[in-house]
């Protein structure tokens, strides 16, 4: 059991480090901006206001976690329009 733990601590420190860089944060963010705008709300993946993409961007690329689904809204409203 404790080797379970050991394991599971060291891929959530992992996967902590492995933040996407500033780069590839804006280049994403970008891309969901310009196909909102292009799209009427909608990419090749869904429509905007359903999508998970830009919360997990955040969590990934500035560790800020968005999980409330009034904070989720107003981030989406923020970055897309």
């Amino acid at each position: 059991m404790i080797c379970v733990h050991v394991v599971l601590a060291k891929n959530i420190k992992s996967a902590m480090e492995n933040n996407l860089d500033n780069e590839i944060f804006n280049k994403e963010i970008s891309m969901c901006q310009k196909l909102f705008k292009q799209n009427g709300g909608k990419c090749n993946w869904g429509e905007c206001e359903k999508c998970g993409v830009i919360p997990l961007l955040y969590k990934l690329g500035k560790n800020q976690f968005c999980e409330n689904e009034r904070d989720v809204s107003e981030l989406k409203k923020n970055i897309l329009q």
